[in-house]
């Protein structure tokens, strides 16, 4: 009998060896056709995910490199970003007005003081015309006071009639200084006054340069001084105005550098500086506003997205690693990201300890190191991928 079950046990073991086969050549890649969805490992053992080139058109995959960042106390704040107040001017007619020409289109770039737009109307004519009454009874007040004087001299008159004379001519060119300052108000310049030629209308003049973010004014309109024609603002630098709670806006200070990340620019991050703390707590919300500046040279950004701030309170800590929340995914039990490779359409999943959350982000432990990229966008159907792959017995090393 002995020898009969020493037969049966090594028919099983040769049968049990060639079950193994195909998969181990499967594991290792071998077997499977490059086009087709799959799990292997390299020569060094490390689980991978294979997606189909096909299907690689259709996913949406982004990356973004493993960043480090102090540690310490942090609070996250949400926020809109806004025009710094020094760089933003809404223009509008001084006086009721009608549009006779427009100059800039929204989007344009003006510098200061250039042209925007021509209007004309009634009350420049009538500006124009006092400035002409009052030149003249300005030169006939110096020719009178002039007169007086001589007559003075000659002892014909007595000095307080002098003095009277002249008052009125100091009246008469206070009355033309206040008649070609409303004609400058309305637009008229300084040159077109000194040279007498003061035109049918009046210039509208970009305060300040910047961008036409806004542009109301249409030819033929009839311009209300109470709605603006033209929105400039500048770009470059913009505001983002958080509100804090004021345990914590008490630990923010000035010139710290601050994380902030938008809903429309994933993965992404961008770096502010505390420009200002509130000095004042919001009675309902309980709330004080700080103000963080971003550059925007490039002109990415636009005000009145929404953005998340990552602030740190206090004295900075050790510095940490971090990744986009979107990039870890738990998998059996644990944490998991995936890297792509050099080769097109694998990614090496790799197993990750999870940390704190830090607003848009997650505290990295263990697992990755800074530089590295991830895949933020795309991770979750990967993580599925591999649970499918996984779930069928296709990786023989899950566990």
């Amino acid at each position: 009998m002995k020898p009969l079950h020493a037969a049966v046990a090594a028919l099983l073991l040769l049968t049990a060896c060639k079950r193994e086969t195909p998969h181990d050549a499967q594991a290792h890649g071998h077997d499977e056709p490059p086009a087709q969805a799959g799990a292997h490992h390299d020569d060094h053992g490390e689980p991978h995910v294979r997606i189909a080139s096909e299907m690689l058109r259709d996913l949406r995959i982004t990356t973004a490199p493993v960043g480090v960042r102090p540690g310490g106390e942090n609070v996250t704040v949400l926020g809109e970003l806004t025009f710094s107040e020094d760089a933003y001017a809404e223009v509008a007619s001084p006086i009721a007005a009608r549009v006779s020409a427009v100059f800039v289109t929204t989007g344009q770039a003006v510098k200061q003081g250039e042209k925007l737009a021509d209007l004309r109307s009634p009350e420049l004519g009538k500006a124009r015309a006092a400035l002409q009454a009052a030149q003249a009874q300005a030169q006939a007040a110096r020719q009178a006071a002039e007169r007086k004087r001589t007559l003075a001299d000659e002892r014909i008159i007595a000095s307080k009639d002098v003095q009277a004379a002249e008052a009125e001519a100091a009246a008469a060119e206070a009355s033309v200084a206040a008649a070609r300052a409303e004609l400058v108000a309305l637009g008229v310049s300084e040159e077109e006054l000194r040279g007498g030629n003061v035109p049918p209308g009046f210039v509208l003049r970009a305060p300040l340069s910047g961008t036409v973010v806004e542009r109301t004014a249409r030819m033929g309109q009839m311009a209300d001084p109470n709605l603006p024609l033209f929105c400039i603002g500048d770009v470059s630098s913009l505001w983002l105005v958080v509100h804090a709670f004021e345990r914590d806006a008490v630990r923010i200070q000035r010139g710290t550098q601050a994380r902030i990340t938008f809903a429309a620019f994933p993965g992404q991050e961008f770096m502010a500086k505390v420009g200002h703390v509130g000095q004042r707590v919001d009675a309902t919300s309980r709330t004080i506003p700080v103000r963080l500046e971003l550059d925007n040279a490039d002109g990415q950004l636009r005000p009145g997205m929404s953005a998340s701030a990552y602030i740190p309170l206090g004295d900075p800590g050790a510095p940490i690693t971090a990744v986009p929340a979107a990039a870890l995914q738990r998998l059996e039990g644990g944490w998991v990201a995936f890297l792509p490779t050099d080769t097109r359409g694998v990614f090496e999943r790799r197993e990750v300890g999870r940390g704190r959350t830090l607003g848009g982000d997650v505290e990295v432990l263990t697992g990755l190191k800074p530089g590295e990229q991830v895949v933020v966008e795309g991770a979750f159907l990967l993580k599925a991928e591999a649970e499918k792959l996984s779930g069928g017995g296709s990786d023989g090393h899950a566990h």
